[in-house]
């Protein structure tokens, strides 16, 4: 059974990544992956994000489509935010853009276009 039509491209302009007041990335170098019927999904790259804030977790899923996902929490200024954001370290060859970026659950971290 074929899955959903993945497509990935960059994400015009300039992206800020923001969560508890400050900003943990800024970057022009985004993509954004559209999945099927899902909301688009904005995947930053590591180098443009503050690393140091984020620490591995244990939890990984699935994802017949991509690969298997890990997540990292966010220690930030005011408390720890767990597993906030997630990464495919070794996707689907389909999907092979993505390695080395990180997306966010949007209820937790900011991810905005700044121009």
């Amino acid at each position: 059974m074929a899955g959903p039509e993945i497509s990935i491209e960059p994400a015009t302009g300039a992206w800020s990544v923001r969560a508890q007041g400050a900003v943990i990335g800024e970057t022009t170098n985004a993509l954004i992956l559209k999945e099927g019927d899902y909301a688009p999904v904005i995947y930053v790259p590591r180098e443009d994000l503050q690393m140091v804030f984020f620490d591995a977790s244990d939890k990984s899923t699935t994802c017949p489509h991509k690969g298997d996902a890990t997540y990292f929490h966010l220690a930030g200024k005011s408390r720890r935010q767990e597993n906030v954001a997630w990464s495919y370290e070794n996707p689907h060859k389909s999907v092979e853009a993505i390695k080395g970026h990180l997306a966010f659950y949007q209820e937790e971290v900011t991810v905005e276009a700044v121009s």
